[in-house]
């Protein structure tokens, strides 16, 4: 799968929608994906990180890890609770 595919496709956890991807973050030494730039929806942000708006945030590439994630006609289905989001997420600022 190319990356541009991956741009602008939908993030779901527990089937509600959670965001967009905007962007990804290349570590420049190993040339690796670390994160994606996401786009959180309001009400996924306000859930996942108390913040009272939508923000772009940083979503570590393990949270995609191999039996966590898969993409679907909808976009990508994260096999993760939402409470556990956090944890891959970067706190807001």
């Amino acid at each position: 799968m190319k990356f541009s595919e991956l741009m602008g496709e939908n993030l779901f956890a527990q089937g509600q929608k959670i965001g967009e991807v905007k962007d990804a973050y290349i570590d420049s030494q190993t040339w690796e994906i670390t994160h994606l730039e996401i786009q959180l929806t309001k009400e996924a942000a306000y859930e996942i990180l108390g913040a009272r708006t939508p923000i772009r945030n940083s979503l570590a590439i393990s949270a995609l890890r191999k039996g966590t994630a898969s993409c679907t006609d909808n976009g990508i289905e994260i096999k993760l609770s939402k409470a556990q989001l956090h944890i891959y997420l970067r706190p807001p600022e």
